[in-house]
């Protein structure tokens, strides 16, 4: 068995090796043409991308704000691409503690506005979403609510989960932009355990808060 491992093993060094190996020799045979055409694309990169900076502070990205009226969630989802909205009651702690994360969270994620809206105050809202459980999390890309969080089932069932678990859960609507290994979640070193569902509705779950 100790046999088998070693070569697999050095079998994925050897690949890895070849793949270096091929992405140096491309990198030799670039001419001043390339170069510069190289240079010209990551310019016009850096251009849009500091145009995208600047839409999402004029749109209030970079901070974790309340929204006072059901009507400015659907004028914050047509403005914004990338929006993650929590639902919340004010005598709920667990919806403090989302609070906690999201103040982070948002000032991480310039390319995603994030806000909450107090469940009691947009029946409406929360009809038509079917929240009913709190805390709960809409992630809305493109106008379109993709996915949502609800309690904290799916962040290991405690209050003490960390803010980057948090954000590995918002990374598989897509909603935020995340460089991490999406199968395995922060602190692990093995896939996931937690019961990712891309959900239309909102069930109610009894290990949580329920309005």
């Amino acid at each position: 068995m100790e046999q088998i491992q070693n070569l697999l093993q050095n079998q994925i060094l050897k690949a890895a090796e070849e793949k270096l190996d091929a992405e140096i020799d491309k990198l030799d045979n670039l001419t001043e043409d390339d170069l510069e055409d190289i240079r010209r694309k990551r310019v016009q990169e850096m251009k849009l991308r500091q145009q995208k900076m600047q839409q999402w502070k004029i749109n209030g990205h970079g901070e974790y704000t309340e929204i006072a009226e059901e009507k400015d969630f659907f004028e914050i989802a047509k403005k914004s691409s990338n929006f993650v909205c929590h639902f919340y009651r004010d005598d709920f702690f667990r919806c403090k503690v989302i609070d906690k994360h999201l103040n982070i969270l948002a000032r991480k994620h310039m390319e995603t506005k994030f806000c909450k809206i107090n469940a009691e105050k947009c029946p409406f809202l929360t009809e038509r979403l079917r929240i009913k459980t709190l805390p709960t999390l809409a992630l809305v890309k493109d106008a379109k609510t993709k996915d949502y969080v609800v309690g904290f089932g799916e962040l290991g069932n405690t209050d003490d989960f960390t803010t980057e678990v948090l954000e590995w859960r918002i990374a598989h609507a897509d909603v935020i932009e995340y460089s991490g290994d999406l199968l395995v979640p922060p602190g692990q070193t093995t896939k996931s355990k937690l019961k990712i569902k891309n959900k239309k509705t909102i069930r109610e779950n009894e290990d949580d808060d329920s309005d």
